[in-house]
């Protein structure tokens, strides 16, 4: 019993820990990337890529603004229109005078179209 001790909470055939012989590590090359605020991030990759594969822009992991190679010219966020609501697309698509002339057809039909149903009312009272 005493000789089960020793391999609790190892893997059976691990060998010793820190080994560093079980596979090859690949070469890599590493890539700096800058952000507006001056953060770095450090980016690595196989050294067999060819470089016009390798980003010239990603997404900072710490501030998520855009981030480029060159130190001394990040790339500048881009500047985000905020929500629109469906009125101010119309407004965007349709002159002030237009507008009143479509508000003006819209409320004729209603119109018209209230003065069908009270009359079908009325005629609807006499029987």
């Amino acid at each position: 019993m005493s000789g089960t001790q020793a391999i609790r909470g190892a893997r059976v055939g691990s060998g010793p820990m820190g080994e560093l012989d079980h596979g090859a590590r690949a070469e890599r090359i590493t890539v700096s990337y800058w952000d507006a605020l001056g953060n770095e991030t450090v980016r690595s990759y196989a050294a067999d890529i060819n470089p016009d594969d390798i980003p010239e822009q990603i997404d900072s992991p710490t501030t998520g603004l855009p981030a480029g190679r060159d130190k001394n010219n990040p790339p500048q966020p881009e500047k985000t229109e905020p929500y629109k609501t469906h009125l101010a697309y119309v407004k965007e698509r349709r002159t002030p005078e237009e507008g009143e002339r479509l508000l003006e057809q819209a409320l004729q039909k209603l119109r018209e179209r209230r003065g069908l149903v009270r009359a079908a009312a009325a005629e609807l009272d006499k029987k």
